[in-house]
């Protein structure tokens, strides 16, 4: 692969006259280093390789949250998550109304099904219940899947216990391991015959828990019967399962769907006119590689949004490019609407950038600062440089005794990803503006309520929080 940071990194060649189509291939809680083509010498992804082979790898890509539902929500929408109720949750799990996204938000799906696109999704929504909310009413034609944060392989109950696999919205039964129900189901998709363009997402549950292989049924016979009785959290968090082995084939059988259903776009010749995006949704859990960043999954440091991230478009982006220039989720939903030939709804600005120009006209890389903020810590990256609000309890080396924040740090991650040198003493002044920047955009968003749990206990030490 070759690596760029200029105006040459990605495209030139101009836009295609036909508007492309459109896969969305989103993850699970995949970490950094679960891909072979992102160093991982554990987990075989023969067929994510190849597409990062064929595409553009991102070293420096992001989700927009570090929790599952927020990103997914910041995709559809294209803006902050926490602009809606649904996104100050982390993650979402409360059934109600107010809490999802909803039908009259213009969407992704929306805009592209407005101009013309067949839409789908397939997998997991989480993005609010029936009877308030479902994909079928954001824009997407056709859903098969799960609308809740996890769902067993093999028996196909949620969180609470509860069936949750939908055709539309209608409860249906179907034996199988949902990795492969679900890629089955988007290859069949993507090799229909149709007139216009198509937009698919996937959207994979693996490999996030319960900790189920292909072989293994009796794994999710056994967890679904401890829903009898049993208090606590959900079964499904399966604490006492897993290993690095046993992550690899969650992993492995990801990558073979995700192969069956870029042989069947390719045998139906549909390849080079289709923009196929991987990511995750964000940074790794138990049992992933985010080596060598620290931090997992709902966590701001790197490891908990420093994602894989791939786009492969033949017609108009050469392959075999690695660029190291910081983009996120929203810069995504961004330049999927632009490809599609449409616009954003003037009403709901977008929060990302449009990347389409630097990918396809020669234009040069749009610098552009990435913003994220959860309920006890929040991130600006301008550059190489990265700002962490952290208003948790630190130690300053190690297993030292641990001091309450806020504190402010600063970071170069081009060359500390692990977050262990806070230059913020050697460039005040731009701690300064990041802090600024971070704190106008934080006042622009819906307060996390006092009562949330993620929300730390005041200390003497709040009155140094950015005002």
């Amino acid at each position: 692969m070759t690596t760029g940071g200029g105006a040459g990194t990605a495209g030139g060649g101009g836009r295609p006259a036909a508007p492309p189509n459109i896969l969305f291939i989103l993850a699970d809680d995949l970490g950094w280093g679960d891909l072979g083509c992102y160093g991982s010498t554990a987990i075989r992804t023969p067929h994510l390789d190849r597409l990062a082979a064929e595409g553009l790898l991102f070293r420096h890509g992001y989700a927009g949250s570090p929790w599952c539902s927020s990103t997914r929500i910041g995709l559809y929408t294209g803006r902050y998550p926490t602009r809606l109720p649904a996104g100050l949750e982390e993650p979402l799990t409360t059934h109600r109304e107010g809490n999802g996204i909803p039908a009259e938000h213009p969407t992704l799906s929306s805009l592209l099904l407005a101009t013309g696109y067949e839409t789908a999704m397939f997998g997991k929504w989480h993005c609010g219940w029936l009877p308030w909310y479902s994909p079928l009413r954001i824009g997407f034609q056709t859903f098969y899947g799960n609308f809740d944060g996890a769902v067993d392989y093999f028996e196909h109950v949620n969180t609470i216990g509860e069936a949750d696999l939908y055709e539309g919205e209608t409860p249906v039964e179907e034996a199988g391991y949902y990795t492969s129900l679900i890629s089955d189901r988007a290859a069949e998709f993507v090799a229909a015959d149709r007139a216009g363009p198509f937009y698919v997402q996937l959207n994979y549950t693996a490999p996030h828990w319960p900790w189920e292989g292909p072989d293994d049924r009796d794994v999710g016979t056994e967890i679904r019967r401890r829903f009898d009785g049993q208090p606590g959290p959900t079964p499904l968090i399966h604490p006492d399962g897993g290993s690095l082995a046993k992550y690899a084939e969650l992993v492995e059988e990801l990558d073979a769907g995700v192969g069956r259903v870029l042989a069947a776009l390719t045998e139906a010749g549909r390849a080079d006119d289709t923009i196929v995006v991987f990511t995750s949704d964000n940074g790794g859990e138990r049992w992933s590689k985010n080596w060598p960043f620290v931090g997992e999954k709902g966590d701001l440091t790197e490891g908990g949004i420093r994602v894989p991230l791939i786009l492969r478009w033949p017609a108009a982006v050469p392959g075999g490019q690695v660029t190291d220039h910081p983009v996120h989720t929203l810069d995504l939903t961004a330049t999927l609407i632009d490809a599609g030939g449409t616009a954003p709804d003037e009403r709901y600005p977008l929060d990302g950038v449009d990347l389409l120009p630097w990918l396809v006209d020669g234009a040069d890389f749009p610098e552009h600062d990435l913003f994220w903020r959860t309920s006890n810590q929040g991130a600006l990256r301008r550059g190489p440089f990265k700002y962490l609000y952290d208003r948790r309890d630190r130690s300053v080396l190690g297993n030292w005794p641990r001091r309450p924040g806020p504190y402010h740090l600063l970071y170069d991650v081009t060359v500390d990803g692990r977050e262990q040198a806070d230059v913020a003493g050697h460039h005040p002044d731009l701690l300064d503006d990041l802090r600024d920047t971070w704190t106008r955009i934080d006042a622009e968003l819906l307060p996390f309520p006092p009562e949330h749990p993620g929300v730390p206990e005041p200390t003497a030490a709040e009155h140094s929080e950015p005002d």
